[in-house]
């Protein structure tokens, strides 16, 4: 009402900072809630995250509210109306005690917490550097203005302080475009006070990892890294659930003697004075020993059955080839044996009895024979009264080789 009697942007402007206020006890109300409810199954990390959202969406509200007012005043200088100042100081300190009754009356947990984490704004270090002189002249003056002001409480004064210069000189010379400077000026700064609020919330609802504790993180996570049985820690993700609640999730490998519960607890002991919400996700070294099973194995070496058959060469390749050479005529046929018109191509199989685990000849008894009998069989001389051959164990198959002077078969 005072805004459309007065005709004045400013004090629109500075009724902006009254709607902000009215957000902020909105936000302080959703924080005693969020206090009084506890996790469910489907918000597992409880309801910190809806304050964060109630900040953002409050600051975001104001910077919303300023370029809007940027908006008009632009408007307004290219034709500026006539302001009233009747009504125009009364409003200014009507609405200064309200924002300073509700920004100094209440503890706005969120928004206290934000003020102190987000970076300062253009208006708090310009100030400060004032603060600087001043408390150089009177040291008394320290605790009130150093180091750091309230940002809020410093864009009220600010707001109030330009509301009265306008109508200081609206009531002296007339000069009405004044008040169309002071409101971009409240606006300008209600955008540099809010900005670093809305990025700061921002980011918490984007889940990343606070700046400020990167530090103290890595150093926790170089203690964990030492600590006995710990072989490796990776896949860590830290981020902030709410204003000052860390939560995060680790995945820690250890050794395969290494005992998984007191692993745990100590993981857990470094890490939880700062992450107060966390996973630990522990596993043993995954190597594996080499084992037998794991190399290819041919059946018929461990697997033998009861009897073997040793396949002989087709009779179709013995025709293709050469009679001399024992070469195969053409080339796609398969490569040539190594014998010289060796009997035995048109033989059929042999089939061999196991008698023992492993085959060490053809037609050979393993077991321990007499000498006597082993002279009988013709092995003693190769090649003399034998019913089996020497050099290829046949018995079907004729002799053709003969013997020299001394009984050594012939080539």
């Amino acid at each position: 009402m005072y805004c459309s009697s007065t005709n004045s942007i400013a004090l629109t402007a500075y009724t902006y900072l009254t709607i902000f206020d009215l957000f902020s006890l909105v936000t302080c109300l959703i924080s005693y809630w969020v206090m009084m409810k506890k996790p469910s199954p489907v918000y597992s990390f409880g309801f910190e995250r809806f304050e964060v959202l109630a900040v953002f969406a409050s600051t975001v509200l104001a910077q919303l509210g300023a370029l809007l007012i940027l908006k008009e005043s632009a408007e307004r200088f290219l034709e500026q109306p006539e302001i009233h100042t009747g009504r125009l100081l009364v409003g200014t300190f009507v609405a200064l005690f309200f924002n300073l009754f509700t920004m100094l009356s209440i503890r706005n947990k969120p928004f206290a917490y934000v003020s102190e984490a987000a970076s300062t704004s253009w208006l708090q270090e310009h100030v400060a550097d004032l603060s600087r002189s001043i408390c150089g002249i009177i040291p008394g003056l320290s605790s009130i203005f150093l180091p750091r002001m309230n940002p809020f409480v410093l864009i009220d004064i600010a707001g109030a302080l330009a509301l009265c210069i306008t109508y200081m000189l609206i009531e002296i010379n007339n000069y009405f475009a004044v008040d169309t400077a002071s409101a971009v000026a409240i606006a300008l700064m209600t955008f540099g006070t809010m900005y670093p609020m809305s990025v700061y919330s921002g980011k918490v609802l984007l889940q990343t990892t606070p700046p400020h504790v990167i530090g103290q993180l890595d150093k926790l996570l170089r203690e964990v890294s030492t600590l006995d049985g710990v072989l490796e820690v990776r896949n860590e993700h830290f981020w902030t659930l709410g204003f000052g609640t860390l939560a995060g999730s680790v995945h820690v490998r250890i050794r395969r003697d290494a005992n998984e519960q007191m692993v745990l607890a100590h993981v857990t002991n470094r890490l939880y004075t700062l992450v107060s919400t966390l996973t630990v996700q522990i596993f043993k070294d995954d190597w594996i020993r080499p084992t037998l099973s794991s190399v290819p194995i041919a059946n018929n070496i461990l697997n033998l059955s009861d009897h073997h058959i040793i396949p002989m060469p087709p009779l179709k390749a013995a025709e293709n080839s050469n009679l001399v050479t024992s070469t195969p005529a053409k080339p796609s046929s398969p490569p040539p044996e190594f014998s010289f018109d060796t009997p035995g191509k048109n033989v059929s199989p042999v089939i061999l009895l196991n008698t023992q685990t492993r085959p060490h000849g053809l037609g050979l008894s393993h077991g321990s024979a007499p000498y006597s009998s082993v002279l009988s069989q013709g092995f003693g001389i190769p090649g003399t009264g034998a019913t089996q051959g020497f050099r290829t164990g046949f018995t079907d198959v004729p002799s053709r080789y003969g013997t020299n002077t001394r009984g050594q078969p012939r080539p």
